[in-house]
C-alpha cells in the first residue's frame, strides 16, 4: 500500500471510530463512513467491506496502542505496586470516559455477533490482561511488596471487577468516589503493609 492508501485508510479508521464513539457499533452503516469520510461508496469497499471490517481493525489498532502507551509509561525498575497503580490509574480514566469512548460499541458487537473464543478479540485482551495481572502479583509477591496466595485468582478477580465497573458507568453510572473506593479495594487487598 502507498503513503496515500494508507493516509486514506488511516483517514477511514479514525473518521469511523468517532462514528462508533457517537452511535455505537449496530446503528453504523458503510452509508454513514461513506458521509462523513466524503468519498464514494466504491472508494471506501477498496479498504474494507463491511462496518464489521472496519469495526475490528479499530479494535485491533486500539488494543496495541493502549498496550504501547502503557509499556512506555513504566520505568524499567518500576515496583510491581507503581505498575498495578499505573494499570489501575488508565482503567479509572476508561471506566469514567463519558465521551470518546468505544465501551458501547464494543459490547454492541460483542453480543450481535457469535465470536469464535479463540477469535474474540475481548476475549484475548481479557485473558491477556489476566496473565499481565497474575504475574505483575507473582513479581510483587517475590518482592515482598504482594500477599497473594492465588495471585491467577486474583488476577482474574481484578479483571471481572473493572470489567463490571465499566459495564456499570454504562448502564446505572457510577461515581469517581465508588471507583476510587474500588480500586483501593484492590491495592489494600494486595499491598503488604510495613
Amino acid at each position: 500500500m502507498g503513503e496515500k492508501s494508507t493516509q486514506k485508510r488511516q483517514f477511514i479508521l479514525e473518521t469511523a471510530k468517532k462514528i462508533f464513539m457517537e452511535k455505537g457499533y449496530k446503528s453504523v452503516t458503510m452509508k454513514d463512513v461513506v458521509e462523513a469520510c466524503g468519498i464514494s461508496r466504491g472508494g471506501l469497499y477498496l479498504y474494507f467491506g463491511s462496518t464489521k471490517d472496519i469495526f475490528m481493525e479499530i479494535l485491533r489498532l486500539e488494543s496495541q496502542e493502549a498496550d504501547d502507551l502503557f509499556s512506555s509509561n513504566i520505568a524499567e525498575d518500576a515496583a510491581p505496586s507503581d505498575i498495578l497503580a499505573l494499570l489501575l490509574k488508565e482503567q479509572k480514566k476508561e471506566i469514567l470516559r463519558k465521551k470518546n469512548s468505544l465501551t458501547v460499541a464494543i459490547y454492541e458487537y460483542f453480543f450481535e455477533n457469535k465470536v469464535a473464543k479463540k477469535e474474540n478479540m475481548l476475549r484475548m485482551q481479557f485473558d491477556g490482561a489476566v496473565a499481565v495481572m497474575e504475574k505483575l502479583i507473582t513479581d510483587g509477591v517475590e518482592r515482598g511488596e504482594f500477599y497473594c496466595d492465588d495471585p491467577l485468582g486474583c488476577a482474574r478477580n481484578i479483571m471481572y471487577v473493572l470489567e463490571g465497573l465499566k459495564v456499570a458507568a454504562n448502564t446505572i453510572g457510577i461515581t469517581e468516589r465508588t471507583v476510587d473506593d474500588e480500586l483501593l479495594y484492590i491495592m489494600q487487598g494486595l499491598v503488604l503493609e510495613e
